[in-house]
């Protein structure tokens, strides 16, 4: 997780798509307009087995003058030893304990 982010604030497009599971990669990453990251919190990390675990985040950011964040639950699997970012859901403010509390019956 935090080398992706990492790859964000350089723009290693090619860093997130070799990180990305195969399964749901895209053909390319495209990283404009490129934001200023301003800081990377993980608020959870929920292992679902040896192999697969799901981490919340909030990554800070400002584009061209406006502050955003990117809250995200993000699923990843190991595969051969290295981990693959799957996808994420954007939750609603109320929902984040719910959407975990469910991944961690899907283990």
């Amino acid at each position: 997780m935090r080398s992706r982010y990492c790859a964000y604030v350089v723009g290693a497009g090619d860093y997130l798509l070799a990180t990305w599971h195969t399964d749901t990669r895209p053909l390319r990453v495209e990283l404009a307009p490129v934001p200023r990251w301003l800081g990377l919190e993980l608020r959870r990390h929920l292992p679902l087995g040896s192999d697969a675990a799901t981490v919340e985040f909030v990554a800070r950011y400002r584009v061209s003058g406006r502050a955003g964040r990117l809250h995200e639950i993000s699923r990843f699997v190991r595969e051969d030893g290295r981990w693959f970012y799957v996808d994420g859901e954007f939750p609603r403010p109320n929902e984040r304990s719910a959407v975990l509390r469910g991944a961690a019956g899907q283990g």
